[in-house]
């Protein structure tokens, strides 16, 4: 087993479900992402936005049985829960909170692990493999989560800590970052459309599914190109992590020019992600908080954007 293998009970993100004979039906008008593509085998990114095209929520969804399962964050499955019922009254779909009906693990270097649990999980991004009662996801990264009813969790988290170092929400939350993988929190909530935070380099927005909330404003911004805010990563030498949507600054503006999606701590630094005005990065003078702030260095996101690529989805 590797040295960089470890595990870690994925308890930051609630599960919203969606069943019923009308669930793929009613999420195809709500969503960004195409549920066409989606299998047993095969899960996606996705997000739901406002009319303006805002994001509400982002989230993971997974075919389930009878429909379908979007984890997000704690922070916003109530509201959206809410929220979506309002649009389901006639619609054959019933919607329920889920996080404590499953136990969520993520996963490093633990392939062998899921082997012995019967599960062979392909190399493919957003790949599924399933027994009778588990699921595993293949992340773009390499990472994995595992999925099971929570009346196996105590076998399950046994048998990991057996075979594997534990680690903390840190260390998960910073290989996010460094795979590029943008998230809306509370705290962010309704700032971000899809692009700003790469969802459709990632796969999460489908450009030929037709209408849903939103879609006019994310398609406009898709083929006529005027975005000019985009997700970044940074670093920040200082030892404080900051919080989601704190503000960023430059002197280009006077005012702010981005905020913080994800941050995390490596043993030196703070890496983060960030939506910011391409101007000010250009620029490359870009601080925390205010003018006077801490600096932050431009890093490298493992992937590169293709907008033809990207409207073929």
């Amino acid at each position: 087993m590797s040295d960089s293998a470890y595990f870690l009970p994925l308890d930051h993100e609630g599960l919203l479900a969606v069943r019923g004979a009308d669930a793929a039906k009613f999420l195809q008008g709500q969503l960004t992402c195409n549920l066409n593509y989606l299998s047993p085998s095969q899960s996606s990114l996705g997000a739901r936005c406002t009319p303006k095209g805002r994001m509400l929520s982002s989230f993971r969804i997974v075919a389930e049985q009878d429909g379908y399962i979007l984890a997000m964050a704690r922070e916003l499955l109530d509201a959206q829960l809410a929220d979506l019922q309002k649009y389901a009254v006639f619609s054959k779909s019933k919607l329920s909170d889920e996080t404590c009906a499953w136990v969520r693990f993520g996963l490093q270097g633990a392939d062998s692990i899921l082997s012995e649990l019967g599960l062979e999980l392909g190399s493919a991004a957003d790949s599924i493999t399933r027994t009778d009662s588990l699921l595993a996801i293949r992340l773009a990264d390499g990472r994995a989560e595992l999925w099971a009813p929570a009346s196996e969790a105590p076998v399950l988290q046994a048998r990991l800590s057996a075979q594997l170092p534990e680690r903390d929400m840190n260390t998960w939350l910073l290989a996010q970052i460094r795979a590029g993988i943008g998230q809306v929190f509370g705290a962010t909530r309704e700032l971000f459309i899809p692009q700003m935070i790469n969802l459709q380099a990632l796969g999460g927005v489908s450009f030929k599914k037709g209408c849903y909330t939103g879609q006019e404003i994310v398609a406009r911004m898709q083929y006529l190109g005027k975005l000019k805010r985009r997700l970044y990563r940074l670093a920040l030498a200082t030892d404080e992590t900051p919080a989601t949507g704190s503000a960023l600054f430059s002197p280009v503006h006077g005012s702010s020019v981005g905020e913080v999606v994800l941050a995390a701590r490596t043993a030196t630094t703070v890496e983060l992600l960030a939506v910011l005005q391409e101007d000010a990065v250009k620029d490359g003078r870009i601080h925390l908080a205010n003018l006077e702030g801490p600096s932050l260095t431009l890093l490298d996101l493992p992937y590169a954007l293709d907008a033809d690529a990207e409207i073929q989805r």
